[in-house]
């Protein structure tokens, strides 16, 4: 089932990936209520890191950024899987962004705003949130950035 979220996705010239399958014990998505939590997602694609290391040091800021910001569509990807489409989101009320730094690296904010910009692109109004960008010294996999998001979703 797709509808007008992923029709805009398409237009961006992107496409909702599968959900990526959790690497412990965990769901990659749950829903309580209105709300949706997404588990912590990788920047993966087609099942591989395309990027491994610190911002900073191995990884620019700029990659970090599209790194984001495809963690952010997993993170879609996510959402869909437990509210079955994603016009149902309502909006997007938090983002978490976790970012594998460089020890003089101070630019969390900007690579997460890779994430945040494109959830703006494609959600619209609908995508303004509240956000958390956190520096780290690893994530898994050695990650760049790891994304979760929190959405409130429309009755069914």
């Amino acid at each position: 089932m797709s509808g007008a979220v992923e029709a805009r996705i398409a237009e961006l010239g992107l496409k909702l990936p599968e959900v990526v399958p959790p690497l412990a014990a965990y769901q990659p998505a749950v829903q309580s209520g209105a709300y949706v939590y997404t588990s912590g997602q990788l920047p993966m694609v087609a099942g591989k890191l395309p990027m491994a290391g610190k911002v900073g040091a191995e990884v620019t800021p700029e990659e970090a950024k599209q790194l984001a910001a495809t963690c952010a569509l997993n993170a879609l990807a996510a959402v869909k899987s437990v509210a079955g489409d994603l016009d149902r989101i309502k909006r997007v009320v938090k983002v978490v962004g976790f970012v594998a730094s460089a020890a003089d690296f101070t630019g969390q904010p900007a690579v997460i705003n890779g994430a945040s910009e494109l959830l703006g692109e494609i959600l619209g109004d609908k995508g303004v949130h509240a956000r958390s960008a956190v520096g780290v010294a690893v994530l898994p996999l050695d990650a760049p950035v790891e994304v979760e998001v929190q959405v409130e979703l429309v009755e069914a």
